[in-house]
């Protein structure tokens, strides 16, 4: 198998999730890769994919799909349900001759023994969602979580996170060292059409998960000059649910109407508690929207200097921050430049090549692969 690696595509053993964020990375993602000599193999765990999500994978190109009924490890109370996922890994691994393993979620690793390198990306935890959007220490009838996770980060050969913010967090949360947790900003695609914009506020995220703070947006809207509108779903796979009563609720969308509503949006507002990336305020900075963002360490170091900064707790200030930009339009039009000028840092291209600088970087320090960095394509 090593050997017949050096003269095929390389495969990699992807997993992904319909729920929130990872989705739209891993698709994005497996897109670019396809045209890079990459063949990925997408493992799908948690709820399945709505009809949309299902005909947005159809349309992939040198990918394949499995979906396993096994939960996400946020979704049950005890480790019984996700025991039999190293097996399945394993016979995937075994059947598709696989060449290494991104996991996105480090949980996933627990326990896996392959005899292959393994990548993780953390694009959330309980442990640190809790630390943001609770504070202090987690109940402890979730501790088997947090060690879960642990053991899937000690296994990786490489930690991946979208943002600085984030791997820090994972390190002090986890106790790993300093610098072990590579940096790959999330990407998104080509720049976003750009419609004559509309006299409306626009916020995007899954509104039943505490961490978009949906009811500070709610609240805010109250007060704002124009409509505010959010988009996502409101209820969650756990009987979550967030109840608007201000704002405009829009539902769960297809991704090409929210990214034709993104371009006729001259404000996109997001008061998250915690967010590792945010790919919606990507997707909006890129249709040249003006963005106000909470005050939270990963959008201070993704977006300094091309947005307004609020406080995430304050509904009042984050309505004045919205209709200071309502009323001053050359502030909001000079803000709405300087997300997009921002936002063309954050590609897919970027994203995917260096993705495949950590892939190689696995490969070349994995002790059971003698086959040099760059070689294995």
């Amino acid at each position: 198998m090593l050997q017949s690696s050096v003269n095929r595509d390389r495969r990699v053993l992807m997993t992904i999730d319909a729920v929130g964020g990872v989705w739209r990375y891993g698709i994005d993602l497996c897109r670019t890769l396809a045209t890079k000599g990459t063949h990925v193999l997408v493992v799908g765990l948690g709820p399945e994919p709505s009809a949309a999500q299902w005909e947005e994978a159809r349309a992939l190109r040198n990918a394949d799909f499995v979906w396993l009924d096994i939960p996400l490890d946020w979704q049950v109370d005890e480790p019984g349900p996700l025991a039999s996922l190293p097996q399945w890994l394993g016979e995937l691994v075994h059947r598709w001759e696989i060449d290494l393993l991104h996991l996105n979620l480090p949980s996933q690793a627990a326990d896996l023994k392959v005899d292959r390198p393994i990548v993780v990306t953390s694009h959330s935890c309980r442990a640190t969602w809790w630390q943001a959007v609770r504070g202090g220490a987690m109940p402890a009838e979730w501790d088997w979580n947090r060690a879960y996770t642990a053991r899937g980060l000690q296994m990786a050969d490489l930690i991946v996170a979208p943002s600085y913010g984030h791997a820090a967090a994972l390190e002090r949360v986890y106790g790993l060292p300093p610098n072990a947790v590579r940096v790959v900003p999330n990407g998104t695609g080509a720049a976003r059409r750009i419609y004559r914009k509309a006299n409306l506020v626009l916020a995007a995220g899954r509104w039943w998960d505490d961490a978009k703070n949906g009811r500070a947006i709610d609240a805010a809207a109250e007060h704002v000059d124009w409509p505010v509108f959010m988009a996502g779903q409101l209820s969650g796979p756990d009987r979550q649910h967030c109840r608007l009563e201000h704002a405009c609720p829009l539902g769960d969308r297809r991704p090409d109407e929210i990214r034709r509503l993104m371009g006729r949006t001259p404000i996109f507002v997001s008061a998250s508690l915690f967010e590792p990336f945010g790919l919606a305020v990507l997707e909006a900075a890129m249709a040249e929207a003006a963005l106000v963002l909470s005050d939270i360490p990963t959008f201070r170091e993704l977006w300094h200097g091309a947005a307004l900064f609020v406080d995430p707790h304050d509904p009042q200030a984050l309505a004045e921050a919205i209709n200071r930009l309502v009323l001053d339009e050359t502030e909001r039009l000079a803000l709405a430049q300087a997300a997009r000028r921002r936002s063309e840092i954050y590609t897919l291209e970027a994203q995917s090549e260096r993705m495949l600088q950590v892939y190689d970087e696995a490969m070349s320090s994995h002790p059971s692969i003698a086959i040099p960095a760059g070689q294995c394509a």
